[in-house]
C-alpha cells in the first residue's frame, strides 16, 4: 500500500497533488523514508522525506536540516538542500530535502573530487552566531551523531569546546546508557584537563599560515557510509555526502571518524593536504586526529556498548603517556 502524503508536508513544499506521487524509498535506522516526485514550473522535482516520532525525532530533524544547509550553502554540489522540517498533522515529525540518487551514473557533474570539496568546505570560516561579530565554535542548534544529542553551546576556545562539549558531554551520555565506570571517567577527565590543552590550546594549535585556527563547517559524521557518488535532484553525478551532524569546529576534527572506520583510500588525505596543508604543529597532526577519533569511540560505546570502550581506553592511555605530565 502506497504511503499517504501528510498535509503538513504538502503545505511546507507547496505541492500540487495532481502532479505529485509518493513512494517508499531506502531505509534508515532512526526514521521512515520516502521519495516524492512532483513538478515545479513544468519541471520534474524530486524530494526525499524522513519521518519519525518522539521528541528525539524533532531534535534529530532540526539538526539535520541546519547541518545540510550549512554544508549546501558553502559547497552546493556536496549535499542535498533541506527545504523544510516540522510537525506532521498525523503526529510525529518530518524532514524534506532534495532527493539524492546514489544509483545514478550520468551525466557528470562538477568533476570535483571528495578531497577538493572537503577542502572547499573547510576553507571558508563559519559565520558568527546571530547577534555576534566574533567567530565561535559550536552550532546554532543541537545536532545528533547517531542518536546522541550533541551539546553545541558556543565557546570561543576550541580546546574548551572539545573538552567540555564533546569529551565530558559524551562521557555523561555513556554513563547514563551503560552505567558509571570510574576508570573510564578518570581517563576522560585526565584527557580533557591534560591532553586537550596540550594539543589544542589557543596559540599552540595554529593554522598552516601561523594564525589561530578558525571555526569551519564540518560534516561531523563522515564515515564511508555517509559518502557516495550520486545526483542531487535532477543534477549530474557528484561526490556527495549525507546524514551530517554538523558543527563549527576545527577542520581536522573531520578526520577522527574518517580514520576510525577507513574506506576513503590511501590517496585521499594526501590529495586533501596537498591543497590544504596540515595545521601546526605538523608533527602533532597524527595525535590530534587520534584525539578526535576518541570522541567517536566514546559515542559508539554510549550508543552500542561493548568493545568500543576498549578502543577509547587505548587511545586515552596512549595520549596520556605522551602528553599527560
Amino acid at each position: 500500500m502506497a504511503p499517504k502524503l501528510d498535509p503538513s508536508i504538502v503545505k511546507a513544499l507547496s505541492l500540487d497533488l495532481s502532479k505529485t506521487t509518493i513512494s517508499s524509498h531506502g531505509s534508515s535506522g532512526f526514521a521512515s523514508t520516502f521519495k516524492i516526485t512532483t513538478a515545479v514550473n513544468e519541471q520534474e522535482k524530486l524530494f526525499f522525506i524522513k519521518t519519525g516520532t518522539g521528541k528525539g525525532g524533532e531534535i534529530m530533524f532540526t539538526g539535520e536540516h541546519s547541518s545540510l544547509n550549512a554544508i549546501h550553502s558553502t559547497v552546493p554540489s556536496f549535499c542535498p538542500k533541506s527545504y523544510a522540517h516540522g510537525t506532521l498533522s498525523s503526529g510525529g515529525y518530518f524532514l524534506a530535502t532534495d532527493f539524492l540518487n546514489l544509483s545514478a551514473t550520468s551525466p557528470k557533474g562538477t568533476g570535483d573530487s571528495l578531497a577538493q570539496k572537503l577542502v572547499k568546505l573547510h576553507s571558508k570560516p563559519a559565520p558568527a552566531p546571530e547577534g555576534q561579530s566574533t567567530l565561535t565554535f559550536g552550532f546554532p542548534v543541537t545536532t545528533c551523531c547517531g542518536d546522541t544529542e550533541q551539546d553545541n553551546t558556543y565557546k570561543s576556545s576550541w580546546a574548551e569546546f572539545y573538552a567540555d562539549n564533546r569529551l565530558r558531554h559524551i562521557l555523561k551520555k555513556a554513563e547514563k546508557n551503560n552505567g558509571a565506570d570510574q576508570k573510564l571517567a578518570s581517563l576522560v577527565e585526565k584527557t580533557a584537563t591534560k591532553v586537550v590543552p596540550r594539543l589544542l590550546a589557543d596559540g599552540h594549535l595554529r593554522s598552516s599560515d601561523g594564525g589561530n585556527v578558525v571555526p569551519v563547517v564540518v560534516h561531523g559524521d563522515l564515515w564511508s557510509g555517509n559518502h557516495g557518488r550520486g545526483s542531487i535532484g535532477t543534477g549530474g553525478v557528484e561526490e556527495v555526502v549525507f546524514d551530517p551532524s554538523a558543527s563549527w569546529s576545527h577542520s581536522e576534527f573531520e578526520f577522527g571518524i574518517m580514520r576510525m572506520f577507513g574506506g576513503f583510500g590511501a590517496g585521499f588525505e594526501k590529495e586533501y593536504h596537498d591543497i590544504k596543508p596540515k595545521d601546526e604543529p605538523v608533527e602533532e597532526y597524527e595525535d590530534r586526529v587520534r584525539l578526535y577519533e576518541l570522541y567517536h569511540h566514546l559515542n559508539h560505546y554510549s550508543i552500542f556498548g561493548g568493545g568500543y570502550k576498549g578502543g577509547a581506553v587505548r587511545i586515552m592511555e596512549e595520549l596520556i603517556r605522551k602528553y599527560g605530565d
